[in-house]
């Protein structure tokens, strides 16, 4: 898909990916619709995309309300007459032992990582048929590949949008309407230090949002259905292979003393 004259959704997009990836789109030439909880740190982004964007928008929402993230993408659909491209960037970590986890809290992850995505996604897929095109992105985690320790409910979500990412593939495979999965690995954004979470057990290198945003915009561009940033897809075909070696050693970081 090319960039440029396209109208282009972002979820997610007061911070981090979402709005390096906001700006990147912006300077790239699309016209850009922008929504997260946040309006102050929202309105800053919208204003740099505006510099060269002009006719870039914002909305307010909170994806954990379904129904509010069905509206907002109809909203943003009919403010620019059509979207080409939605990218469901919006999630929220949870790195919390399952022995220390409730069921409402196991069910807003959801809701925030894979049920909005789902919604926005039911709500304006037959819009897109009807065009017979668009692209849907939707940015899960290489904890949807990798059952990550400590990230039961954070890695459920994300292995639900990793298998929604797939299947809807191939049911739209002839429709003109393009799906791409990007699964982020070790980012440096605030969603190692937000609180009600457990301290992370990675303490390695990380990338910039800003590298993981270009990656995003070649994703957009490019023709491959699955992105990974770094490339950690050995690593997942090491575990798929034989996942045991990986429970195990996921296991024994829990039991060491830095976990």
């Amino acid at each position: 898909m090319q960039i440029s004259g396209s109208h282009i959704l972002v979820t997610g997009a007061s911070s981090g990916i979402g709005a390096s990836l906001a700006r990147q789109l912006a300077e790239g030439g699309a016209t850009v619709g922008l929504i997260a909880r946040r309006e102050d740190k929202l309105a800053e982004v919208l204003a740099d995309c505006r510099k060269v964007s002009p006719d870039s928008r914002m909305w307010v929402a909170d994806l954990a309300d379904l129904d509010r993230a069905a509206a907002v993408a109809v909203e943003a659909w009919d403010a620019f007459g059509h979207l080409d491209c939605i990218v469901n960037n919006a999630g929220v970590p949870m790195r919390r032992h399952t022995t220390k986890l409730d069921l409402d809290t196991l069910e807003w992850v959801m809701r925030i990582n894979f049920l909005a995505p789902a919604h926005m996604t039911m709500t304006l897929l037959p819009r897109m048929l009807e065009r017979g095109d668009g692209m849907i992105v939707n940015v899960s985690s290489v904890a949807g590949r990798l059952g990550n320790a400590n990230e039961a409910a954070y890695s459920a979500s994300k292995f639900a949008l990793c298998g929604w990412s797939e299947a809807i593939a191939v049911d739209l495979w002839d429709s003109g309407i393009v799906i791409r999965l990007v699964n982020p690995g070790p980012i440096d954004t605030e969603i190692w230090d937000l609180p009600d979470n457990d301290d992370p057990l990675y303490s390695g290198p990380k990338i910039s949002a800003e590298e993981m945003a270009r990656g995003i915009v070649g994703a957009i561009e490019g023709d491959g259905f699955e992105l990974y940033l770094p490339d950690m897809k050995a690593i997942v075909e090491a575990k798929t292979s034989n996942p045991d070696p990986f429970i195990e050693g996921m296991a024994a970081m829990l039991r060491s003393p830095a976990g």
